[in-house]
């Protein structure tokens, strides 16, 4: 009798992700608009010649493990990447790199994080088995794009420093101890804490934004950081002097204050991301009904 073949997973689903790395500039100006106009639209990405930065693409891809135990050969993966976006972008100017950025065309837009995404989604999507594109601008401002559509996530990243203590004010010390442990000494402690907004919305074909990011930027920064940063929460914000400010509530409670200010701007408030220190984070999403836009495995994969 004649053992069968080893499978290597055959025919089982993965999703697999591949880092790709590029630097370009560009610059935002509508020939449409006057320079005064330009220039109270888009504040300093309006100068000339423009400015640059230091791309991260990450591309996450699925499909059903072949005979050798792969979703797909990696280094045709790599060259499939280098020639259909880095080799074409790197270390050119992205406003006349690619024709859907030239906007001397009806049909052309101005080159933002999310409108990039969106393109190199279109350009890869013939070669590889695409299932989300997530391109980082910098640390702090990076998109995703889950499909060939003009909906696309926009996440910005900011900070703020804050202490806290975790008790409920109807138990004793010793009960609050053996809820929270050290959390719960009656000076609280501190955290610098990471605090990452993302926003749902369609992109603006001739602006190639899903809503105003300086605006977006504002609302974060005057809503939540400046009222949150240096102070003792439990104490100088009015919402926790009865609500414990575990990350899970702070978070909660963020989504809560910017979800209205965001829809404003045009985008929906989809998530809020709080990381209290490098082993703890909280997420929230802010609307429900869109749970399944983001697969919980892409997201896990496009962690940065």
């Amino acid at each position: 009798m004649t053992a069968s073949a080893p499978s290597h997973g055959h025919g089982r689903p993965c999703l697999i992700t591949r880092r790709a790395r590029f630097s370009a500039s560009h610059r935002y100006w509508l020939p449409e608009l006057s320079a005064d106009d330009n220039r109270a639209r888009f504040g300093p990405c309006s100068l000339a010649p423009g400015h640059g930065h230091n791309y991260e693409l990450i591309v996450a891809m699925a499909g059903p493990l072949d005979a050798n135990g792969m979703v797909l050969n990696l280094s045709e993966v790599k060259h499939a990447i280098k020639a259909q976006v880095t080799a074409q972008l790197d270390f050119r100017c992205l406003n006349e790199a690619w024709p859907e950025f030239d906007l001397g065309r009806p049909e052309g837009c101005l080159p933002t994080t999310e409108a990039l995404a969106r393109v190199i989604w279109a350009r890869l999507a013939p070669h590889l088995p695409l299932a989300g594109i997530r391109l980082f601008e910098s640390e702090s401002l990076w998109a995703d794009v889950l499909g060939d559509t003009m909906e696309a996530f926009v996440s910005i990243r900011t900070h703020f420093a804050a202490a806290h203590r975790l008790a409920r004010e109807e138990l004793s010390q010793a009960e609050n101890e053996a809820i929270y442990g050290k959390c719960a000494r009656p000076h609280g402690h501190g955290h610098n804490y990471l605090l990452d907004v993302t926003v749902r919305g369609r992109i603006d074909p001739r602006t190639g934004m899903v809503c105003d990011l300086a605006a977006l930027q504002q609302l974060v920064d005057d809503l939540v950081v400046e009222p949150f940063d240096h102070t003792f929460l439990n104490k100088d914000v009015v919402h926790f002097a009865s609500c414990v400010p575990t990350a899970e509530n702070i978070a909660l409670h963020i989504a809560d204050i910017l979800s209205a200010p965001i829809a404003a701007t045009g985008a929906q408030l989809h998530k809020v991301r709080l990381q209290e220190s490098p082993n703890n984070a909280a997420e929230v999403f802010a609307e429900v009904p869109r749970l399944g836009a983001t697969p919980e495995l892409l997201e896990a994969a496009l962690v940065s």
